[in-house]
């Protein structure tokens, strides 16, 4: 989406640079000091044997600057800020005051599990200049009970944005002048303004990212101590970043342009501000300002807090810089570690340097033979542990058969037993049998003798009459 933006209220004589110079978003100062380091690094790299030589008359050369400020316009700008601080401390706010607009967003909850950063792009527009605007947000950052950690997501998100240009850069076909470069160029730490020191875990995140990331430390809504409370907090932070070694961004004073008012912003950091994108009407102007009961506080005044310092120095003098630090500096120093564990060296160790196929080379080779190595590892283990495997297979056959033995050997016991006893079972049961049927046999016997004496006394009976019966 495309953002218009105009020009802010307020005076703003006592800054240079205000106006682009032939399109470019630099000020003209900023413009001259790049052309003349240009000058001075192609004079060291030219050599001694370099020869000047007068010109005759015009050629056309000197519209070089006027070329690379309209191919830089056509193709336009990226920024990217990182604003990191606790919830609740108006970084939105800031953000829309400082670019003049209202950028869309959820406000964050104090309930987030862990640290999330939130990463937005836009598309702003100023004159004939676009910007390609990405800002990102430490959603819960210190809302946690445990705070040990809260810094590795963000120095993680930081790596990453590196590790993705690095990987852009080495491929064979490579597209970076139509990549997006998601690079942070700033972080803009908000420091709660307790008025009294930095909190522990304000001074290990910026320990941990002044490496990786320029860090303009700034106090957010400074209007909540007083004017004296205010410089008191602003000596003790100082000295407590001293004192941690934590080493925050300095505004460039190699340019004599903008040597003098680098300078003493230099002096003014960490900047108290205050964000507000509600207009009043104070006297005949609409200025941006906060309205309380006692009175109002106008964020561009700069009698009431740093927020035209933070602008001016942030956008309309050292952006260009900020964006300049960020690839020679830290993606150097990024890009340069990653390739030592690449293998990749600048010289080898008799201070001969090394060209790139040299160097691919031996890391090929080094590779392939970790590779063999390996290799020759997984299998020796592959065939120890199939000869393992087959000893414990033979084990166990060994163990079944014996089992087997002993099972079959009971069987035929038992078998034995129940044969033995099945005869003796069959023996009384024909035993059984003979006595029946000798028992039979008598009884069958005993019936017909005592039927036949029956008969017998019955014919007597008949032939004598006069014996009588009992």
């Amino acid at each position: 989406m495309a953002i218009g933006a105009s020009e802010p209220s307020g005076s703003l004589a006592p800054w240079p640079c205000r106006a682009p110079a032939h399109g470019c978003p630099l000020g003209p100062g900023t413009a001259q000091a790049k052309r003349r380091r240009a000058g001075v690094s192609l004079g060291q790299k030219a050599g001694e044997g370099c020869r000047t030589v007068p010109l005759a008359g015009h050629v056309g050369f000197d519209s070089l600057p006027d070329q690379l400020v309209n191919k830089s316009v056509s193709q336009g700008f990226c920024f990217n800020i990182l604003c990191v601080g606790e919830t609740g401390l108006g970084k939105s706010t800031l953000m829309d005051t400082l670019f003049n607009t209202k950028f869309e967003g959820e406000p964050a909850t104090h309930t987030q599990p862990g640290v999330q950063l939130r990463s937005n792009t836009y598309d702003l527009q100023e004159s004939n200049v676009g910007l390609k605007l990405t800002i990102v947000s430490t959603v819960g950052f210190g809302d946690q009970i445990n705070k040990e950690d809260s810094y590795k997501p963000i120095v993680e998100f930081i790596d990453a944005q590196f590790e993705a240009y690095l990987q852009e850069e080495l491929k064979i076909r490579r597209v970076l002048h139509t990549y997006h470069d998601s690079r942070i160029h700033v972080c803009l730490y908000f420091i709660a303004p307790t008025g009294h020191s930095l909190k522990s875990l304000d001074l290990v995140t910026m320990k941990k990212l002044d490496s990786k990331v320029n860090i303009i430390p700034i106090i957010a809504k400074a209007d909540a101590i007083s004017k004296s409370e205010l410089t008191k907090f602003k000596i003790k932070i100082t000295s407590e970043l001293v004192s941690n070694g934590v080493q925050i961004y300095q505004f460039p004073t190699d340019d004599e342009s903008v040597a003098e008012i680098n300078g003493t912003m230099n002096a003014h950091l960490p900047f108290a501000v205050i964000g507000s994108t509600e207009e009043l009407k104070i006297g005949n102007k609409m200025m941006r300002a906060r309205q309380y009961p006692w009175g109002t506080v106008q964020v561009e005044n700069e009698a009431h807090c740093d927020f035209v310092k933070l602008r001016e120095m942030l956008i309309r003098v050292n952006m260009e810089d900020l964006r300049e630090q960020t690839h020679t500096r830290h993606y150097e120093l990024y890009r340069r570690c990653k390739l030592e564990e690449m293998g990749f060296k600048d010289t080898d160790p008799d201070s001969k340097p090394f060209s790139l196929q040299e160097t691919y080379e031996a890391k090929r080779n080094e590779f392939l033979g970790e590779l063999q190595k390996k290799e020759e590892e997984m299998r020796q283990m592959f065939v120890q542990r199939v000869k393992e495997k087959e000893a414990e297979l033979k084990e166990a056959e060994k163990e079944l058969h014996e089992k087997f033995d002993r099972l079959k050997k009971l069987h035929q016991d038992e078998k034995k037993k129940l044969e033995d006893k099945k005869k003796s079972l069959d023996d009384e049961v024909n035993a059984f049998k003979q006595r029946k049927t000798a028992a039979e046999l008598l009884q069958s016997q005993g019936s017909q003798a005592g039927g036949s004496q029956t008969l017998k006394r019955d014919k007597e009976k008949k032939n004598n009459p006069w014996l009588c019966t009992e």
